[in-house]
């Protein structure tokens, strides 16, 4: 299916690829009906989605099934008066049908928002009320449907609420009698433009209430990159990808690029995150390929990976923060694969990539996707030298990434804020290395300034993680009339040092992180606290960290 929408999709080298990569734009491009159900035509018993959960259930769904499943629930979506522009949020967890949510969506010209089950009803009021949203769809449990009605009052644009089940809550319509009584669907006369908007998500920002970032029918487009030439996907592939539908992660790596690679999409569907139930995954399923976060390779070392079958995995990936070098080296001593970053935003696809013709440097992001004319820039706009930090900027003049989004919605400051003048302003720093790979550094506003040296936070954070104290910690500045600002780190401790002497380990860490990066990078501040501020996604919040500081 890549070669449909690829002028050339093999590649020789690293190089051809970066000159050679086009995508082939078709005229109102719509991915359920241009690659799912061209699958279902040419392959219909194509594994699509191998889908289980925590309590033993399994179902292998083929591309011909999920066509139907997708035509059944776009049906049910019509009879509610469910069309083009109309927005549905879906909080489906790890469920299938999501699946079937998202394609019936796009069949209809419909706008899908994906969203955390871990919304209070405050979130869900500001959310429908902010999108002007039609009708929600969740994973029927009755913390989440209980939400859902607690919020229901004060969101008067919405019309249905839809239970996958078990609970289906008096007032609420039944997710799956829906699609079974369903007529046969018939096709829109028009569906969709390419610009116009099929996607929203909810940024969970540092600072503000949540931007909503609006994605055009083109989007899916932007992912070839991500599931052919990151994930290095196949017909033969079995991907894992380890996130949550309500996060941007999801169509990231169980949806758009792998099913234009054609591989089967694996979804492990569990309550509470445990390693050992997921090194089972790849030893029962013969998994090929996995793409996490960092955080979840720590986790997966600390096991005894000699105890599981991962013969069938060949390829790691991940995403979200910088992969620190001893899970890098440990992952890679176990398992003989490298784990090859990746970075974008919820605005973008993948921008920059370690791709299948490089080597891995740990911590680094890779290089610009060749979709993707980036550069490292001052304040002025100037490029920067190498090892220099800057901002990371995408050029639209000429060539708009297919990934990129169209709008902040009903905010168009703000989106002239971030994109004016053929630039979109990621407001992530980084540098470039000598050999052109990207380094991230941190956040603009989270980039510490002291006594004329230039500190990300992520730097610190990574060194301060390599100390069998600390579980979580954060990096930010604090105001100093002698150097500008002092670096501080705000640390929840691991159990076996919580009754330490906390001055001596105020000290051991100080001088452990002199050791594992530049001296001059070294918290001259160290607070111990139970836990980090975060966003509903997971961010931490070190705006609040700073705050509270300067009080």
């Amino acid at each position: 299916m890549v070669e449909k929408f690829l002028e050339k999709s093999e590649f020789d080298s690293l190089d051809d690829f970066l000159k050679n990569y086009k995508v082939k734009v078709p005229e109102n491009f719509n991915f359920a009906y241009d690659v799912v159900d061209e699958w279902a035509e040419a392959e219909p018993d194509k594994p699509a989605l191998l889908w289980t959960n925590d309590r033993g259930e399994e179902k292998q769904f083929t591309f011909r099934e999920i066509k139907e499943a997708s035509d059944s629930t776009a049906s049910f979506f019509q009879s509610l008066g469910i069309g083009a522009g109309d927005k549905v949020m879906l909080i489906l967890k790890r469920r299938y049908q999501f699946w079937f949510s998202i394609i019936a969506l796009h069949k209809l010209g419909a706008v899908a928002i994906p969203a955390t089950h871990l919304l209070t009803p405050k979130d869900i009021i500001y959310r429908c009320n902010a999108a002007k949203i039609k009708a929600i769809v969740v994973a029927g449990d009755e913390v989440i449907t209980g939400h859902v009605d607690a919020a229901i009052a004060e969101c008067p644009t919405v019309s249905h609420r839809i239970s996958t089940g078990p609970a289906v809550p008096e007032g609420w319509l039944d997710f799956n009698l829906g699609m079974e009584n369903a007529p046969e669907f018939r096709r829109p006369a028009h569906v969709n433009d390419n610009d116009d908007i099929s996607l929203l998500y909810f940024t969970s920002g540092t600072t503000g209430e949540p931007k909503m970032v609006a994605h055009d029918f083109l989007y899916p487009l932007g992912h070839i990159t991500t599931g052919k030439y990151w994930h290095n996907l196949d017909g033969n592939s079995l991907h894992f990808t380890l996130a949550d539908t309500g996060w941007g992660k999801a169509v990231w790596g169980k949806l758009y690029g792998q099913w234009f690679a054609g591989a089967n999409v694996f979804v492990y569907d569990f309550e509470k995150f445990n390693p050992a139930e997921v090194l089972d995954m790849f030893q029962k399923h013969h998994i090929t390929h996995f793409c996490a976060p960092p955080t979840v390779y720590r986790f997966l070392i600390l096991e005894d990976l000699s105890a599981f079958d991962l013969s069938a995995l060949r390829w790691c990936t991940t995403a979200g923060e910088a992969m620190n070098p001893s899970v890098f080296d440990r992952w890679r001593e176990l398992t003989g694969l490298q784990i090859r970053e990746g970075y974008g935003q919820t605005e973008s696809t993948l921008a920059i990539a370690t791709f299948p013709w490089m080597d891995a440097k740990p911590e680094s992001m890779g290089i610009p996707s060749p979709d993707y004319p980036i550069d490292i820039v001052r304040p002025d706009g100037t490029p920067c030298a190498v090892g220099e930090h800057g901002e990371i900027v995408v050029y639209t003049g000429r060539h708009r990434p297919l990934g990129l989004f169209r709008e902040y919605l009903y905010n168009p400051e703000l989106t002239v804020q971030a994109h004016n003048g053929g630039v979109y302003h990621t407001c992530d720093v980084a540098y470039r290395d000598e050999d052109g790979y990207f380094w991230f550094v941190g956040r603009v506003d989270d980039v510490i300034k002291s006594s004329g040296y230039r500190i990300g936070p992520a730097e610190v954070e990574n060194a301060l993680m390599t100390h069998p104290a600390v579980v979580e910690c954060a990096i930010t500045g604090v105001p100093d009339p002698i150097r500008g600002q002092l670096v501080k780190a705000t640390i929840v401790l691991s159990g076996d040092y919580r009754d330490a002497d906390r001055d001596a380990l105020v000290k051991e860490l100080q001088t452990h992180v002199k050791r594992t990066t530049a001296p001059y990078k070294y918290p001259r501040v160290i607070e111990f606290v139970d836990e980090l501020p975060k966003t509903i996604s997971g961010k931490i919040r070190r705006v609040e960290i700073r705050d509270k500081g300067s009080r």
